[in-house]
Protein backbone atom coordinates (compact mmCIF):
# COMPACT_ATOMS: atom_id res chain seq x y z
CA UNK A 1 0.00 0.00 0.00
CA UNK A 2 1.47 3.54 -0.87
CA UNK A 3 2.13 5.73 1.49
CA UNK A 4 -1.23 8.06 3.45
CA UNK A 5 0.04 11.00 0.73
CA UNK A 6 -0.40 9.25 -1.60
CA UNK A 7 -4.22 8.52 -0.94
CA UNK A 8 -6.85 10.22 -3.05
CA UNK A 9 -9.73 11.51 -0.99
CA UNK A 10 -13.09 10.14 -0.84
CA UNK A 11 -15.78 12.21 -3.47
CA UNK A 12 -16.38 15.91 -2.11
CA UNK A 13 -19.93 17.48 -2.02
CA UNK A 14 -19.53 19.16 -5.91
CA UNK A 15 -19.83 22.76 -4.49
CA UNK A 16 -17.06 22.33 -1.53
CA UNK A 17 -13.48 22.97 -2.97
CA UNK A 18 -11.05 25.10 -5.11
CA UNK A 19 -9.59 24.61 -8.46
CA UNK A 20 -7.91 22.96 -11.66
CA UNK A 21 -5.02 23.31 -14.07
CA UNK A 22 -6.12 23.71 -18.03
CA UNK A 23 -4.03 21.36 -18.67
CA UNK A 24 -5.64 17.69 -19.64
CA UNK A 25 -5.47 15.09 -17.82
CA UNK A 26 -2.42 12.61 -17.82
CA UNK A 27 -2.44 9.38 -19.56
CA UNK A 28 0.53 7.46 -18.20
CA UNK A 29 1.64 4.39 -19.65
CA UNK A 30 4.18 2.40 -17.98
CA UNK A 31 7.43 4.99 -18.57
CA UNK A 32 5.48 6.98 -21.25
CA UNK A 33 2.93 9.76 -20.27
CA UNK A 34 0.10 11.43 -22.00
CA UNK A 35 -2.14 13.84 -21.94
CA UNK A 36 -5.80 13.62 -23.11
CA UNK A 37 -6.94 17.32 -24.57
CA UNK A 38 -7.00 20.48 -23.88
CA UNK A 39 -7.32 22.43 -23.02
CA UNK A 40 -8.19 21.64 -21.58
CA UNK A 41 -8.11 23.14 -17.81
CA UNK A 42 -7.43 26.75 -17.27
CA UNK A 43 -7.09 28.35 -21.00
CA UNK A 44 -5.20 25.28 -22.46
CA UNK A 45 -4.04 22.00 -21.98
CA UNK A 46 -0.33 20.98 -21.42
CA UNK A 47 0.71 18.34 -23.17
CA UNK A 48 3.19 15.81 -22.20
CA UNK A 49 6.86 15.53 -22.78
CA UNK A 50 7.36 16.28 -26.06
CA UNK A 51 10.22 13.25 -26.82
CA UNK A 52 9.58 13.51 -30.57
CA UNK A 53 11.17 16.91 -30.96
CA UNK A 54 14.01 18.47 -30.14
CA UNK A 55 17.21 17.52 -29.42
CA UNK A 56 16.06 14.09 -28.21
CA UNK A 57 14.12 13.87 -31.12
CA UNK A 58 16.66 11.02 -32.66
CA UNK A 59 16.67 8.87 -29.55
CA UNK A 60 12.12 8.61 -30.10
CA UNK A 61 12.94 7.95 -33.67
CA UNK A 62 15.12 5.43 -32.99
CA UNK A 63 13.10 3.61 -30.21
CA UNK A 64 10.41 3.52 -32.93
CA UNK A 65 12.31 1.85 -35.68
CA UNK A 66 13.80 -0.82 -33.11
CA UNK A 67 10.18 -1.62 -32.59
CA UNK A 68 9.36 -1.81 -36.74
CA UNK A 69 12.06 -3.79 -36.66
CA UNK A 70 10.65 -6.04 -34.19
CA UNK A 71 7.69 -6.73 -35.73
CA UNK A 72 8.89 -6.94 -39.25
CA UNK A 73 11.45 -10.12 -37.24
CA UNK A 74 8.22 -11.33 -35.22
CA UNK A 75 4.99 -10.53 -37.08
CA UNK A 76 3.02 -13.14 -34.86
CA UNK A 77 3.84 -11.09 -31.66
CA UNK A 78 0.93 -9.22 -30.36
CA UNK A 79 3.31 -7.54 -27.44
CA UNK A 80 5.84 -6.00 -30.29
CA UNK A 81 2.55 -4.60 -32.30
CA UNK A 82 1.03 -3.14 -29.12
CA UNK A 83 4.69 -1.53 -28.31
CA UNK A 84 4.71 -0.15 -31.49
CA UNK A 85 1.03 1.00 -31.42
CA UNK A 86 1.91 2.77 -28.19
CA UNK A 87 5.22 4.57 -29.56
CA UNK A 88 3.07 5.97 -32.26
CA UNK A 89 0.32 7.50 -29.56
CA UNK A 90 2.91 9.05 -27.77
CA UNK A 91 4.32 10.75 -31.30
CA UNK A 92 0.85 11.82 -32.44
CA UNK A 93 -0.17 13.17 -29.37
CA UNK A 94 3.68 15.13 -29.42
CA UNK A 95 3.69 16.28 -33.19
CA UNK A 96 -0.41 16.79 -33.51
CA UNK A 97 -0.11 14.37 -36.78
CA UNK A 98 -3.24 12.93 -37.60
CA UNK A 99 -1.15 10.13 -39.54
CA UNK A 100 0.73 8.98 -36.85
CA UNK A 101 -2.84 8.42 -34.96
CA UNK A 102 -3.75 5.89 -37.92
CA UNK A 103 -0.67 4.14 -37.93
CA UNK A 104 -1.22 3.76 -33.95
CA UNK A 105 -4.08 2.54 -34.42
CA UNK A 106 -3.47 0.55 -36.99
CA UNK A 107 -0.71 -1.38 -35.02
CA UNK A 108 -2.65 -2.06 -32.35
CA UNK A 109 -5.25 -3.47 -33.89
CA UNK A 110 -2.94 -5.67 -35.52
CA UNK A 111 -2.24 -6.53 -31.75
CA UNK A 112 -5.54 -7.70 -31.14
CA UNK A 113 -6.15 -9.57 -34.76
CA UNK A 114 -3.52 -11.87 -32.96
CA UNK A 115 -4.58 -12.06 -29.40
CA UNK A 116 -8.38 -11.12 -29.63
CA UNK A 117 -9.06 -12.16 -26.21
CA UNK A 118 -7.18 -11.05 -22.79
CA UNK A 119 -4.80 -8.41 -24.33
CA UNK A 120 -4.83 -5.97 -21.71
CA UNK A 121 -1.83 -4.47 -23.45
CA UNK A 122 -3.47 -3.18 -26.69
CA UNK A 123 -6.71 -2.39 -25.00
CA UNK A 124 -4.83 0.14 -22.80
CA UNK A 125 -3.34 1.48 -26.04
CA UNK A 126 -6.83 1.91 -27.46
CA UNK A 127 -8.06 3.55 -24.70
CA UNK A 128 -4.90 5.77 -24.66
CA UNK A 129 -5.64 6.11 -28.45
CA UNK A 130 -9.40 7.46 -28.28
CA UNK A 131 -8.61 9.82 -25.31
CA UNK A 132 -5.55 11.35 -27.18
CA UNK A 133 -8.09 11.87 -30.23
CA UNK A 134 -10.77 13.03 -27.87
CA UNK A 135 -13.32 10.41 -28.25
CA UNK A 136 -13.93 9.77 -24.37
CA UNK A 137 -16.53 7.27 -24.13
CA UNK A 138 -14.88 5.14 -26.70
CA UNK A 139 -11.59 5.49 -24.67
CA UNK A 140 -13.69 4.49 -21.50
CA UNK A 141 -15.41 1.25 -23.26
CA UNK A 142 -11.75 0.04 -23.86
CA UNK A 143 -9.87 1.26 -20.63
CA UNK A 144 -13.11 -0.95 -19.10
CA UNK A 145 -12.10 -4.00 -21.20
CA UNK A 146 -8.59 -3.45 -20.17
CA UNK A 147 -9.02 -3.40 -16.69
CA UNK A 148 -11.74 -6.52 -16.94
CA UNK A 149 -9.24 -8.88 -18.40
CA UNK A 150 -6.20 -7.44 -15.95
CA UNK A 151 -7.38 -5.89 -13.20
CA UNK A 152 -3.72 -5.66 -11.42
CA UNK A 153 -2.58 -3.18 -14.21
CA UNK A 154 -1.66 0.11 -13.40
CA UNK A 155 -1.50 1.51 -16.76
CA UNK A 156 -4.83 0.61 -17.55
CA UNK A 157 -6.17 1.97 -14.23
CA UNK A 158 -4.86 5.43 -15.52
CA UNK A 159 -6.49 5.28 -18.89
CA UNK A 160 -9.53 4.50 -17.26
CA UNK A 161 -9.18 7.46 -14.60
CA UNK A 162 -8.72 9.83 -17.67
CA UNK A 163 -11.64 8.75 -19.35
CA UNK A 164 -13.53 9.29 -16.27
CA UNK A 165 -12.54 12.28 -15.90
CA UNK A 166 -12.81 14.15 -18.97
CA UNK A 167 -16.35 12.67 -19.03
CA UNK A 168 -17.15 14.70 -15.99
CA UNK A 169 -17.67 11.13 -13.66
CA UNK A 170 -15.12 12.85 -10.92
CA UNK A 171 -15.84 10.61 -8.11
CA UNK A 172 -15.42 7.44 -9.91
CA UNK A 173 -11.93 8.96 -11.86
CA UNK A 174 -10.68 9.15 -7.87
CA UNK A 175 -11.64 5.87 -7.07
CA UNK A 176 -9.01 4.65 -10.36
CA UNK A 177 -6.52 6.73 -9.53
CA UNK A 178 -6.74 5.33 -5.67
CA UNK A 179 -6.65 1.73 -7.84
CA UNK A 180 -3.65 2.99 -9.42
CA UNK A 181 -1.29 4.14 -7.16
CA UNK A 182 -2.27 0.80 -4.99
CA UNK A 183 -1.02 -1.10 -7.44
CA UNK A 184 2.03 0.91 -8.78
CA UNK A 185 2.95 4.25 -6.59
CA UNK A 186 5.15 5.25 -9.42
CA UNK A 187 6.58 8.64 -11.05
CA UNK A 188 2.91 8.31 -13.44
CA UNK A 189 0.87 7.23 -10.26
CA UNK A 190 1.69 9.84 -7.98
CA UNK A 191 1.52 12.35 -10.89
CA UNK A 192 -2.39 10.90 -11.45
CA UNK A 193 -2.82 11.53 -7.54
CA UNK A 194 -1.40 15.01 -7.29
CA UNK A 195 -3.97 16.07 -10.02
CA UNK A 196 -6.82 14.43 -8.42
CA UNK A 197 -5.75 16.85 -5.19
CA UNK A 198 -5.79 19.82 -7.38
CA UNK A 199 -8.87 19.09 -9.18
CA UNK A 200 -10.49 19.66 -5.65
CA UNK A 201 -8.04 22.84 -5.31
CA UNK A 202 -5.63 21.32 -2.82
CA UNK A 203 -2.62 22.95 -4.70
CA UNK A 204 -0.70 22.65 -1.62
CA UNK A 205 -1.18 18.65 -1.43
CA UNK A 206 -0.77 18.43 -5.35
CA UNK A 207 2.47 20.17 -5.25
CA UNK A 208 3.85 17.51 -2.56
CA UNK A 209 3.01 14.93 -5.15
CA UNK A 210 4.05 16.03 -7.74
CA UNK A 211 7.00 16.64 -6.13
CA UNK A 212 7.30 13.05 -5.01
CA UNK A 213 6.50 11.67 -8.92
CA UNK A 214 9.58 14.21 -10.23
CA UNK A 215 11.77 12.12 -7.61
CA UNK A 216 10.29 8.62 -8.52
CA UNK A 217 11.36 9.95 -12.22
CA UNK A 218 12.93 7.81 -13.93
CA UNK A 219 13.77 8.89 -17.21
CA UNK A 220 13.84 12.44 -18.38
CA UNK A 221 10.25 12.60 -20.05
CA UNK A 222 9.10 11.72 -16.70
CA UNK A 223 11.07 14.35 -15.07
CA UNK A 224 10.36 17.05 -17.62
CA UNK A 225 6.63 15.96 -17.45
CA UNK A 226 6.64 16.57 -13.57
CA UNK A 227 8.00 19.87 -14.01
CA UNK A 228 6.16 21.13 -16.24
CA UNK A 229 2.88 20.59 -13.92
CA UNK A 230 5.23 21.84 -11.42
CA UNK A 231 6.20 25.19 -13.77
CA UNK A 232 2.51 25.48 -14.27
CA UNK A 233 0.52 25.27 -10.67
CA UNK A 234 3.20 28.19 -9.59
CA UNK A 235 2.13 29.95 -12.75
CA UNK A 236 -1.55 29.58 -12.00
CA UNK A 237 -1.13 30.33 -8.41
CA UNK A 238 0.55 33.23 -8.84
CA UNK A 239 4.66 32.91 -8.94
CA UNK A 240 6.15 32.98 -12.31
CA UNK A 241 9.56 33.40 -10.87
CA UNK A 242 9.40 29.86 -9.72
CA UNK A 243 7.75 28.45 -12.52
CA UNK A 244 10.46 30.06 -14.91
CA UNK A 245 12.90 28.39 -12.80
CA UNK A 246 10.91 25.19 -13.28
CA UNK A 247 10.55 25.06 -16.41
CA UNK A 248 14.25 26.20 -17.07
CA UNK A 249 15.06 22.70 -15.04
CA UNK A 250 12.92 20.73 -17.34
CA UNK A 251 14.22 21.51 -20.44
CA UNK A 252 17.78 21.05 -18.94
CA UNK A 253 16.38 17.32 -18.85
CA UNK A 254 14.54 17.30 -21.94
CA UNK A 255 15.50 20.15 -24.27
CA UNK A 256 13.35 21.30 -27.17
CA UNK A 257 9.92 19.94 -25.29
CA UNK A 258 7.31 22.11 -26.40
CA UNK A 259 5.04 22.32 -23.00
CA UNK A 260 8.04 23.55 -21.09
CA UNK A 261 8.85 25.80 -23.64
CA UNK A 262 5.21 27.28 -23.11
CA UNK A 263 5.16 27.37 -19.73
CA UNK A 264 8.42 29.17 -20.00
CA UNK A 265 6.95 31.44 -22.07
CA UNK A 266 4.34 32.28 -19.86
CA UNK A 267 6.18 33.02 -16.71
CA UNK A 268 8.57 35.02 -18.94
CA UNK A 269 5.11 37.21 -20.27
CA UNK A 270 4.39 37.54 -16.45
CA UNK A 271 7.77 38.34 -15.96
CA UNK A 272 7.77 41.71 -18.39
CA UNK A 273 9.93 39.74 -20.76
CA UNK A 274 7.80 39.32 -23.41
CA UNK A 275 10.50 39.39 -26.23
CA UNK A 276 12.00 36.07 -25.09
CA UNK A 277 8.27 34.93 -24.36
CA UNK A 278 7.70 35.17 -28.07
CA UNK A 279 10.61 33.51 -28.95
CA UNK A 280 9.45 30.98 -26.41
CA UNK A 281 5.95 30.18 -28.11
CA UNK A 282 6.96 29.96 -31.60
CA UNK A 283 9.78 27.48 -30.70
CA UNK A 284 7.27 25.61 -28.67
CA UNK A 285 4.59 25.85 -32.08
CA UNK A 286 7.58 24.93 -34.04
CA UNK A 287 8.11 21.68 -32.17
CA UNK A 288 4.41 20.90 -32.17
CA UNK A 289 1.62 23.23 -33.82
CA UNK A 290 -1.28 22.46 -30.90
CA UNK A 291 -4.14 24.78 -30.81
CA UNK A 292 -2.47 26.32 -27.21
CA UNK A 293 0.22 27.21 -28.43
CA UNK A 294 -1.00 28.66 -31.44
CA UNK A 295 -3.50 30.66 -29.52
CA UNK A 296 -1.10 31.72 -26.55
CA UNK A 297 1.39 32.79 -28.83
CA UNK A 298 -1.83 34.89 -30.89
CA UNK A 299 -2.96 36.32 -27.91
CA UNK A 300 0.47 37.54 -26.62
CA UNK A 301 1.17 39.27 -30.17
CA UNK A 302 -2.02 40.71 -29.82
CA UNK A 303 -1.46 42.55 -26.62
CA UNK A 304 1.71 43.69 -27.80
CA UNK A 305 -0.34 45.37 -30.49
CA UNK A 306 1.67 42.95 -33.09
CA UNK A 307 -1.83 42.31 -35.36
CA UNK A 308 -0.05 40.85 -38.51
CA UNK A 309 1.69 38.54 -36.50
CA UNK A 310 -1.12 37.95 -33.91
CA UNK A 311 -3.47 37.35 -37.18
CA UNK A 312 -0.73 34.69 -38.43
CA UNK A 313 -1.44 32.38 -35.94
CA UNK A 314 -4.95 32.64 -35.84
CA UNK A 315 -4.72 32.12 -39.42
CA UNK A 316 -3.20 28.45 -38.42
CA UNK A 317 -5.95 27.89 -36.02
CA UNK A 318 -8.63 28.92 -38.56
CA UNK A 319 -7.30 26.28 -41.07
CA UNK A 320 -7.05 23.60 -37.96
CA UNK A 321 -10.69 24.36 -37.40
CA UNK A 322 -11.79 23.98 -41.10
CA UNK A 323 -9.82 20.47 -41.24
CA UNK A 324 -11.44 19.53 -38.34
CA UNK A 325 -15.29 20.32 -38.96
CA UNK A 326 -14.25 18.41 -43.26
CA UNK A 327 -13.17 15.08 -40.85
CA UNK A 328 -16.15 15.12 -38.50
CA UNK A 329 -13.55 15.81 -35.27
CA UNK A 330 -15.05 17.02 -31.94
CA UNK A 331 -14.00 20.70 -31.21
CA UNK A 332 -12.46 21.12 -27.95
CA UNK A 333 -12.39 23.90 -25.46
CA UNK A 334 -10.22 26.35 -26.83
CA UNK A 335 -11.09 25.90 -30.07
CA UNK A 336 -14.58 27.13 -29.19
CA UNK A 337 -13.17 30.42 -27.11
CA UNK A 338 -11.56 31.31 -30.02
CA UNK A 339 -14.15 30.77 -32.33
CA UNK A 340 -16.29 32.57 -29.72
CA UNK A 341 -13.80 35.91 -29.58
CA UNK A 342 -12.58 35.91 -33.14
CA UNK A 343 -15.12 34.43 -35.16
CA UNK A 344 -19.01 33.74 -34.65
CA UNK A 345 -20.26 33.95 -31.54
CA UNK A 346 -23.20 31.53 -32.50
CA UNK A 347 -20.84 29.38 -34.16
CA UNK A 348 -19.13 28.84 -30.96
CA UNK A 349 -22.23 28.18 -29.40
CA UNK A 350 -23.08 25.70 -31.80
CA UNK A 351 -19.54 23.97 -31.20
CA UNK A 352 -20.04 24.20 -27.20
CA UNK A 353 -23.02 22.58 -27.62
CA UNK A 354 -21.18 19.58 -29.76
CA UNK A 355 -17.94 19.47 -27.59
CA UNK A 356 -20.43 18.99 -23.97
CA UNK A 357 -21.99 16.11 -25.61
CA UNK A 358 -18.54 14.12 -26.12
CA UNK A 359 -17.34 15.74 -23.38
CA UNK A 360 -18.64 16.51 -20.17
CA UNK A 361 -15.52 18.24 -18.82
CA UNK A 362 -15.54 21.52 -16.77
CA UNK A 363 -13.25 23.42 -19.12
CA UNK A 364 -15.96 22.32 -21.99
CA UNK A 365 -18.32 24.08 -19.30
CA UNK A 366 -16.40 27.05 -19.09
CA UNK A 367 -15.71 27.41 -22.93
CA UNK A 368 -19.68 27.14 -23.60
CA UNK A 369 -20.58 29.47 -20.84
CA UNK A 370 -18.10 31.92 -22.99
CA UNK A 371 -19.81 31.27 -26.48
CA UNK A 372 -23.03 31.74 -24.86
CA UNK A 373 -22.02 35.10 -22.71
CA UNK A 374 -20.23 36.11 -26.26
CA UNK A 375 -23.59 35.22 -27.91
CA UNK A 376 -25.55 37.96 -25.37
CA UNK A 377 -26.99 34.82 -23.99
CA UNK A 378 -25.95 35.48 -20.67
CA UNK A 379 -28.86 33.79 -18.38
CA UNK A 380 -27.88 30.51 -20.39
CA UNK A 381 -24.24 31.06 -19.71
CA UNK A 382 -24.27 31.75 -16.04
CA UNK A 383 -25.04 28.51 -15.35
CA UNK A 384 -23.03 26.72 -17.73
CA UNK A 385 -19.96 29.52 -15.84
CA UNK A 386 -21.35 27.80 -11.95
CA UNK A 387 -20.95 24.17 -13.41
CA UNK A 388 -17.43 24.99 -14.49
CA UNK A 389 -16.51 26.16 -11.04
CA UNK A 390 -19.04 22.93 -9.36
CA UNK A 391 -16.02 21.47 -8.12
CA UNK A 392 -14.87 24.67 -6.78
CA UNK A 393 -11.80 25.46 -8.78
CA UNK A 394 -9.62 27.93 -8.15
CA UNK A 395 -9.15 29.26 -11.92
CA UNK A 396 -8.20 32.61 -12.75
CA UNK A 397 -9.96 31.98 -16.28
CA UNK A 398 -13.45 30.67 -15.14
CA UNK A 399 -13.41 33.10 -12.81
CA UNK A 400 -13.07 36.25 -15.41
CA UNK A 401 -15.29 34.40 -17.56
CA UNK A 402 -18.02 34.34 -14.85
CA UNK A 403 -17.77 37.59 -13.85
CA UNK A 404 -18.66 39.38 -16.78
CA UNK A 405 -21.57 36.74 -17.06
CA UNK A 406 -22.66 38.35 -13.82
CA UNK A 407 -21.73 41.88 -14.91
CA UNK A 408 -23.85 41.56 -18.10
CA UNK A 409 -26.56 39.89 -16.03
CA UNK A 410 -26.10 42.97 -13.35
CA UNK A 411 -24.97 41.26 -10.67
CA UNK A 412 -22.17 43.38 -9.64
CA UNK A 413 -21.38 41.79 -6.30
CA UNK A 414 -20.70 39.00 -8.24
CA UNK A 415 -19.14 40.08 -10.69
CA UNK A 416 -16.52 42.02 -8.15
CA UNK A 417 -16.20 38.84 -6.39
CA UNK A 418 -15.13 36.54 -9.03
CA UNK A 419 -12.38 39.56 -10.38
CA UNK A 420 -11.19 39.84 -7.29
CA UNK A 421 -10.49 36.48 -6.91
CA UNK A 422 -8.80 35.69 -10.26
CA UNK A 423 -6.51 38.34 -9.68
CA UNK A 424 -5.75 37.16 -6.07
CA UNK A 425 -4.80 33.32 -7.97
CA UNK A 426 -2.84 34.38 -10.95
CA UNK A 427 -2.43 38.59 -11.61
CA UNK A 428 -1.19 37.76 -15.26
CA UNK A 429 -3.17 34.77 -16.21
CA UNK A 430 -3.99 35.91 -19.70
CA UNK A 431 -1.45 38.81 -21.64
CA UNK A 432 -5.15 40.24 -22.85
CA UNK A 433 -8.08 39.35 -20.78
CA UNK A 434 -5.85 40.21 -17.19
CA UNK A 435 -5.62 43.59 -17.89
CA UNK A 436 -9.45 44.00 -19.14
CA UNK A 437 -10.35 41.99 -15.35
CA UNK A 438 -8.18 44.60 -13.15
CA UNK A 439 -9.97 47.68 -15.44
CA UNK A 440 -13.18 46.82 -14.90
CA UNK A 441 -12.79 46.01 -11.57
CA UNK A 442 -11.24 49.13 -11.22
CA UNK A 443 -14.68 50.32 -12.54
CA UNK A 444 -16.55 48.81 -10.41
CA UNK A 445 -15.09 50.10 -7.39
CA UNK A 446 -14.99 53.33 -8.94
CA UNK A 447 -18.98 53.07 -9.18
CA UNK A 448 -19.34 51.41 -5.96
Amino acid sequence: MPAPTDEVPEPAARGGRRRLRSTAVTLALGSVLFTVGALGLAPRQTPAPTVASGPDAPRAKDATEALRTRVRRLPADPGGWSSLGMAYVQQARSTADAATYDRARTALRKSLALQPAGNSAAETGMGALESARHHFAEALTWARRATTDNPYSAPAQGVLADALTQLGRYEESYAAVQRMTDLRPDSSALARASYSWELRGDTVRARELMNRSLQAAGTPADKAFALTHLATLALETGDPRAALRLAGAGLAALPGDAALLEARARARTALGDTRQAVTDFTAAVAAAPLPQYLLGLGDLQRSLGHRAEAEEQYGVLRAQERLRRASGGVPDADAVLFEADHGSPETAVAMGRAALRQRPFIAVHDAYAWALHRAGRDSEAVGQADLALALGTVSAPFRYHRALINQALGRTGAARTDLRRALATDPHFHPVDAPRARTELSRIETVR
